[in-house]
């Protein structure tokens, strides 16, 4: 059987058509934006969730709704790798006049933007925001009186703006970029002039923690859009809609291994999906299928998502032994000391405490202060996943 290709999209947000599920979350972002257009007034969101959980897929999509729903511009910036508010502001006027090529309010934008616009590439079929470094701190620092004047001119064609910052890891740890937004925030606020802007960070829990050690006052700023992952009629309808449009069938039990092994998690929904697809052959699903590629997604995800000195902490036996017992229910991504030790073989309960030092070291595990002295969590669903993920498989290719 010749394939065109997967329908999945392993580490990537998920194109728009694709997406499934997160209908409550996307209608809270959706409802705030239009909030934002028919007060004419500042929104601030949070879109928080572990790594791989689809915060951008879900911001991508939301986008694409309120462009032809509400009216609005929508923005999606990708801020990885940048420490500098200059850098952040250059990235979100390049992508406010990038995105705009096609639209019918793009010579308003190159207008507002001046001489900064440059064509660049081979045949010059690429604009780029151009400014020195004085005019970049100009920007970052007036950047609600640009934003207001460039509505104001555009108002016609557009009823406002969602910008969405996203991989914003760089700039949560910046004490500039916390000062930053409190400002921005607070201007936005108390401004006479109509508004109509929804601002949408997008980050880890720990990054918003960050943003607010900053600035304890930006705490109470933001309406937080907290992603979890799906539940199972979501990932049940996930991998029947993906494996439908490139016309492959799958069995129900090959469809249920899927959605058990990966937990509701859209990484590895996807990076398994992708394996099992590439295993097929004859455009049925079943059984052995689902099973090779399980056995070959999670080699995937250790390489990706498992960290090499983490991997390499873990090929002693007695460790892996250990991991892929606490990742067996009932314990969860939770676990206490006393449990696990009472239901390890004596060889691994010797090692036990080493091992927990090793994990905490590493930051694989930490102290859950919930449930008090000696019980533990993952600091990653990630990583309970992985290790829950290998324990099956090893019992699959025992029977």
């Amino acid at each position: 059987m010749t394939k065109d290709y997967s329908p999945f999209t392993p580490g990537v947000p998920v194109p728009v058509d694709f997406f499934v599920g997160r209908a409550q979350e996307v209608e809270r972002l959706l409802a705030t934006t239009r909030k934002s257009v028919e007060l004419g007034t500042v929104q601030r969101v949070f879109v928080m969730g572990e790594r791989g959980i689809g915060k951008s897929s879900l911001c991508t999509f939301a986008i694409r709704v309120a462009d032809s729903q509400l009216g609005v511009i929508g923005l999606h910036v990708f801020l990885g790798g940048v420490t500098t508010l200059e850098e952040m502001t250059r990235r979100i006027f390049e992508r406010m006049l990038r995105d705009s090529r096609e639209r019918p309010w793009h010579e308003s934008i190159r207008r507002f933007l001046g001489d900064h616009v440059k064509q660049v590439g081979l045949f010059g079929v690429t604009v780029e925001f151009d400014a020195s470094q004085r005019d970049l701190e100009i920007a970052a620092r007036d950047f609600v009186p640009a934003l207001t004047s460039l509505l104001a001119q555009i108002g016609d064609q557009r009823k406002g703006l969602l910008l969405v910052l996203d991989d914003i890891n760089g700039l949560a740890v910046s004490r500039e970029f916390a000062d930053w937004l409190k400002s921005v925030v607070d201007e936005m606020a108390t401004s006479r002039e109509a508004l109509p802007v929804t601002l949408v960070l997008v980050g880890l829990p720990e990054r918003r923690q960050q943003i607010v050690h900053g600035q304890p006052s930006l705490d109470r700023v933001f309406d937080l859009i907290s992603i979890e992952r799906f539940a199972e009629h979501e990932a049940r309808e996930f991998y029947t809609r993906t494996f439908a449009r490139v016309g492959s069938q799958v069995t129900d039990e090959a469809l249920n291994l899927l959605i058990q092994y990966s937990g509701g998690y859209p990484a590895f929904m996807h990076e398994l999906g992708d394996a099992v697809f590439n295993m097929d052959d004859d455009g049925t699903i079943d059984r052995q299928d689902a099973f090779a590629g399980l056995v070959r997604g999670a080699e995937v995800i250790g390489a990706k998502y498992i960290e090499q000195k983490i991997a390499a902490a873990i090929r002693s036996e007695r460790y892996k032994a250990i991991l892929t017992h606490i990742s067996r229910e009932p314990f969860g991504h939770r676990f206490s000391r006393k449990e696990v030790v009472g239901e390890l073989p004596p060889a691994e309960a010797k090692v036990f405490d080493n091992f927990l030092r090793r994990m905490r070291d590493l930051g694989v595990i930490r102290q859950d202060l919930e449930r008090g002295p000696g019980s533990y969590e993952f600091t990653s669903q990630l990583y309970y996943l992985y290790f829950w993920l290998q324990t099956p498989l090893e019992d699959m290719s025992r029977s």
